[in-house]
């Protein structure tokens, strides 16, 4: 099986028998240059400046699904797409899609790792793909690269050191020593990802729904902490970014304001929420302005 719209999918082998499971790759890199680093400016991960890639991703398996019944006829299936606890990565490279590279993700020659995963088990006796050879060789700028040093070693992350667990995933207060380390990244992290030689072969998606929304690329610290609870939900849905909520997003700011070069406008913007009613964001707000004075 090769392509599907937007998505390339090849068969592995699920559990002995006939099931199967679709591997599929589809690309998220969104068109443009990425504009030049700015600590006043809100760095949000490539993947998160579109439509939720859920929803996308499983939209497109299920027509996958629909292409594949009308020609082999009706046959047992599920999606997944980042959705449950499926080994994602380690499937999709017995299935020949690319190789683990030292950061964990998946590496393609022709995509580097800018793509999402997505899975459907299939009730199906398909031939099954040769898993992809390694081809990152000595290099180590992903482990080099890590503000946080998450990568402890090739193939061997930390998550709860890693900059995206903590803005995303993480619940509560980030821990002070990572603060600092964050810098001005509000959702996520891409530096292993931007300093992997493979993504220089990456091409911009096609697909219309992972197209920058709301200036995502290029907006300032100060104008997306001045949002109000009401235009965070209105602006972010249909996000991946909505799910992590009001509370959490302003925390992320608080952290990358404090990390910012001082202006009048940014401690006041920062002054503004000082006595909010979550102590959550409080507590990341005083940090952050006791790191201006």
């Amino acid at each position: 099986m090769a392509r599907h719209g937007a998505l390339r999918a090849r068969p592995a082998e699920l559990v002995p028998g006939t099931e199967r499971v679709i591997c599929c790759r589809m690309d998220y890199l969104p068109a443009g240059e990425e504009a030049a680093a700015d600590p006043l400016r809100a760095q949000i991960a490539r993947y998160a400046r579109g439509r939720d890639y859920h929803k996308v991703m499983r939209a497109r398996l299920r027509m996958l699904c629909d292409r594949i019944a009308a020609e082999a006829g009706p046959f047992g299936c599920r999606v997944f797409a980042d959705s449950a606890p499926v080994m994602e990565v380690e499937l999709a490279r017995k299935a020949g899609i690319g190789w683990r590279g030292k950061h964990t993700l998946l590496l393609a020659r022709e995509a580097g790792s800018w793509f999402f995963l997505g899975e459907v088990y299939a009730s199906l006796p398909l031939p099954v793909d040769a898993p992809a050879s390694e081809h990152c060789g000595t290099c180590t700028q992903c482990i080099d690269v890590c503000p946080t040093q998450a990568i402890r070693a090739p193939y061997q992350l930390d998550a709860r050191r890693c900059i995206s667990y903590l803005t995303i995933e993480l619940k509560g207060s980030i821990p002070e020593e990572f603060r600092p380390l964050i810098g001005n990244r509000v959702y996520g992290c891409d530096d292993c990802q931007a300093v992997c030689p493979w993504n220089s072969f990456a091409r911009p998606t096609p697909e219309p729904d992972f197209a920058v929304r709301h200036g995502l690329d290029r907006a300032t610290l100060v104008e997306l902490f001045a949002w109000s609870e009401e235009e965070f939900a209105a602006r972010m849905a249909g996000s991946a970014i909505r799910r992590i909520g009001y509370e959490r997003w302003l925390r992320n700011l608080a952290v990358g304001l404090g990390n910012a070069p001082a202006t009048p406008e940014l401690v006041e913007a920062l002054r503004a929420r000082a006595d909010h009613p979550s102590a959550l964001v409080r507590e990341h707000v005083a940090w952050a302005l006791s790191r201006h004075g």
